[in-house]
């Protein structure tokens, strides 16, 4: 019988962290047998987030805040849609993600890329700087100008207010994953799935990029297991600075 090494992450959370410093994440080892990818469809648990009145209250606010959020921001949208379309392309990406319970959905971005980017990401695959099956750049030569932009304050994220309208995204929540990313979950990390994925989360407001895989997870599944009105708060509070500061976005 086959032992792997896994890395399993412990947070012992006493109090809602300082998110003004990136998280810090301490790995621990254990040893299992056989670590497989689970299933994307495998049943779930539901998180916390998402149990009973809470679920509930945390839809309406989503429904009320991003109808509120997309009055006060129409102005920059038409904007924003105006440069990317004088840049060149389609003013939106779409593009496949998972969301809760392993159901994908279409997330819409404005278009920080040339318009074939997906094309060339195998002739990049050597330059990849992401974490675990996260392919990352620091400087993708496939960002258009606007687009650099467009990411260093996450403005390219604003369409994503009408995947929360719909139902298939939360304002707040983990990151949603690409249909490869998930199939390489196994049991532990698959319970990110849980709930719905949100524009900004922990990892948004403690690094973003710059976090480890493990340290990802990590922070997705704190949230999952030990959400609470105040923990909702300071992600709030916290994705304001780090937008603004541009903290680990590339």
């Amino acid at each position: 019988m086959t032992a792997a090494v896994q890395t399993a992450t412990v947070h012992p959370l006493n109090r809602v962290p300082d998110l003004r410093e990136p998280a810090r994440v301490t790995p621990t080892l254990r040893l299992v047998e056989n670590p497989t990818p689970a299933p994307v469809d495998a049943p779930l648990a539901p998180g916390r987030a998402v149990r009973g009145f809470v679920g509930v209250a945390k839809v309406v606010v989503d429904v009320t805040a991003t109808s509120l959020l997309l009055l006060l921001v129409a102005p920059v949208l038409l904007v924003v849609a105006l440069a990317v379309k004088l840049d060149g392309g389609p003013v939106f990406f779409l593009q496949t993600r998972i969301g809760r319970d392993g159901r994908a959905f279409r997330m819409v971005k404005f278009r920080s890329m040339v318009v074939d980017a997906e094309k060339h990401r195998a002739l990049l695959a050597a330059d990849d700087e992401g974490a675990g099956p996260l392919f990352k750049m620091r400087r993708d030569p496939r960002i258009t100008r606007i687009g650099s932009v467009l990411r260093r304050y996450s403005i390219d994220e604003l369409p994503q207010l009408f995947n929360v309208l719909t139902g298939s995204m939360s304002l707040i929540g983990p990151r949603p994953p690409l249909p490869q990313e998930a199939e390489t979950y196994t049991a532990h990390e698959r319970r990110r799935l849980s709930v719905r994925p949100g524009m900004t989360g922990l990892w948004q407001v403690s690094g973003r990029s710059d976090l480890s895989w493990d340290e990802s997870i990590a922070l997705d599944l704190r949230y999952v297991d030990e959400w609470s009105l105040g923990l909702e708060m300071h992600i709030v509070a916290g994705t304001a600075r780090a937008v603004l500061g541009g903290r680990g976005a590339y």
